[in-house]
């Protein structure tokens, strides 16, 4: 399976920011309304549960990606094995129409180097000896990245591993409604990543996420649809007809 793979100060200039709008602010002009349907109190519960799981190391760490499939010789296991399990897997989806896809193929033809001149940019801001007054617009950090997408992919079948973040919170919670991130933690305890590196689920069936910390597979029609919500801004909308944890 793929992954997008950004450089170490990259990295680190995504540490700098926090949930918000993204800074490129040409999206599609049919946005639709935001969604926001979790109270203060209820995501700030998520977020210290998000960053207890962490501290505990009983789960990923905050900012983790997807784990790739490891060697492990007590169990016998070899990579190769698990790439042939992994091979089979992809072959019994495609026989169904589905592709599976990893995150960077999300991304349309140059906007890895576009997003590294955007970090470079938010990075001389933030160090350009100007100073930010606490509490002030500036002092609020944003989602950086754009709204470009791979038009090529609008009504595809596809599968796509992620992270959850949904927008109402509780072991008991219904939901109908979500955010897939590629790392852990995204828009609670870590930044939110690009636009086009957040997709926003919607399926008919309400279902429970109780565990923030598992990565799962999203399988359904992907659309070139914009969404905006207070937790991060997406670029792609996934119309979910199937979920299943993701075993590595």
């Amino acid at each position: 399976m793929k992954t997008l793979l950004l450089s170490a100060s990259a990295l680190s200039l995504i540490a700098l920011a926090a949930c918000g709008g993204p800074q490129d602010d040409t999206p599609d002009p049919t946005v639709p309304e935001t969604v926001d349907t979790a109270s203060d109190s209820d995501r700030q519960a998520a977020a210290d549960a998000v960053l207890a799981k962490a501290e505990s190391g009983e789960g990923p760490q905050i900012g983790d990606r997807i784990p790739e499939p490891e060697e492990d010789e007590a169990a016998g296991d070899t990579i190769a094995a698990a790439a042939a399990a992994e091979k089979a897997r992809a072959d019994e989806v495609a026989a169904r129409g589905v592709t599976e896809i990893g995150w960077e193929e999300l991304m349309p033809e140059g906007e890895e180097e576009r997003l590294a001149e955007m970090y470079q940019a938010q990075m001389a801001m933030l160090y350009s000896g100007a100073g930010v007054t606490e509490g002030s617009a500036a002092d609020q950090a944003i989602q950086i990245g754009t709204f470009n997408v791979v038009k090529d992919m609008d009504g595809m079948k596809i599968r796509l591993p992620g992270y959850t973040v949904p927008f109402e919170y509780g072991k008991d919670a219904q939901i109908s409604e979500f955010l897939l991130v590629p790392y852990y933690g995204a828009c609670l305890h870590a930044p939110p990543p690009p636009p086009n590196q957040t997709v926003f689920v919607k399926t008919d069936d309400k279902i429970q996420l109780k565990d923030l910390s598992q990565a799962v597979w999203i399988e359904g029609t992907l659309r070139t649809q914009t969404q905006e919500s207070e937790l991060a801004d997406a670029a792609y909308t996934i119309e979910m007809t199937g979920w299943e944890i993701y075993e590595y």
